[in-house]
């Protein structure tokens, strides 16, 4: 049975027993297991039928414990982390042995952060292991940012899961990798490429999908409802329907009811609307709908990262 709650000795004894539980983050919530123990991480992938060709991230606490799980840190990446951590961005690393190839799918590089959530900051400063932590949902389906969502999609897989109440973010992290030490953005995410730039300059960004990723979320398809979404070009409006909904900037569209509309930021706010992205994806996709349209967002800030998730999602 499933249990919700907020205790950490809990948390631990389940995580220290070779366990998966669900964790809170900023970005989504995660289902966490001990990033250095094989059986573990076999659990993660098997809970959420994750390919095993698809890497994990792992999560640690501090500068110091990611340095022990990686080869160096290039000067580019460091002056990331020390800007950027506690928060929403992955560094794509060369691994040390002690990580375990499941964990990154047989790549000689990790992806590794440090989440900014105070509930898990407390839980891996008492853990002596990294936690490897996907998103807390079966894969390929709308990552969840409450510890309900994951309830709903995990049931009694995982045992406990830690609520932190809802995602501050509500976007998967950021990965910058390093090749040759320059900074390549390997999946957009709730940190803003303007915000990455302003430190190391500028970076390139792989926008195509691939079904041998280097890093998670890379997959062509993901992030998906179970009803058919529909990505609409920049200005176009969906055909008059009863049973379609509609997922919108700031404005309902006409002709089709409003109760089957959500709208992610009335005031056109990108950080609100990113924080209400997966949830209102959701809440459309449990509604009695043939199709879901949604529109695209302006492409800047975390503009760029939502409308990536959005045609990934529309992606059959």
């Amino acid at each position: 049975m499933t249990q919700i709650g907020t205790d950490l000795r809990a948390a631990k004894d389940f995580l220290e027993a070779g366990n998966v539980v669900g964790i809170p983050t900023e970005t989504v919530y995660g289902l966490a297991g001990n990033a250095l123990n094989p059986d573990a991480i076999l659990t993660i992938f098997r809970v959420k039928n994750r390919p095993a060709f698809d890497p994990l991230i792992v999560h640690t606490d501090s500068l110091e414990k990611a340095e022990q799980f990686v080869k160096g840190i290039p000067e580019p990446a460091r002056r990331l982390a020390e800007t950027f951590w506690p928060g929403p961005l992955t560094l794509l690393l060369n691994k040390q042995d002690l990580i375990p190839d499941l964990v990154t799918s047989g790549l000689a590089t990790v992806g590794v952060r440090i989440p900014k959530h105070p509930l898990t900051l407390q839980l891996l400063r008492s853990l002596e292991f990294p936690l490897a932590a996907p998103s807390a949902n079966p894969f390929g389906y709308i990552s969840p940012t409450t510890a309900q969502h994951v309830a709903d999609q995990l049931g009694d897989q995982v045992p406990y899961i830690l609520d932190g109440g809802p995602a501050d973010v509500g976007l998967e992290s950021t990965i910058i990798g390093f090749d040759n030490e320059r900074p390549t953005v390997y999946r957009l995410g709730g940190m803003a490429l303007e915000q990455i730039e302003a430190i190391v300059g500028p970076v390139d960004v792989q926008h195509h999908s691939t079904s041998n990723p280097k890093a998670p979320g890379m997959l062509s398809s993901h992030y998906a409802p179970r009803k058919p979404l529909r990505l609409l070009a920049p200005g176009e409006s969906p055909a008059p329907s009863q049973r379609a909904g509609a997922l919108v900037f700031r404005e309902p569209f006409g002709g089709i009811d409003p109760q089957y509309q959500r709208v992610l930021s009335p005031t056109g706010d990108l950080i609100e609307a990113a924080k209400n992205l997966f949830a209102y994806l959701r809440a459309l996709d449990n509604l009695d709908l043939d199709v879901i349209y949604a529109e695209p967002l302006p492409n800047q800030g975390l503009g760029w990262a939502m409308n990536d998730r959005l045609r990934r999602a529309s992606v059959q």
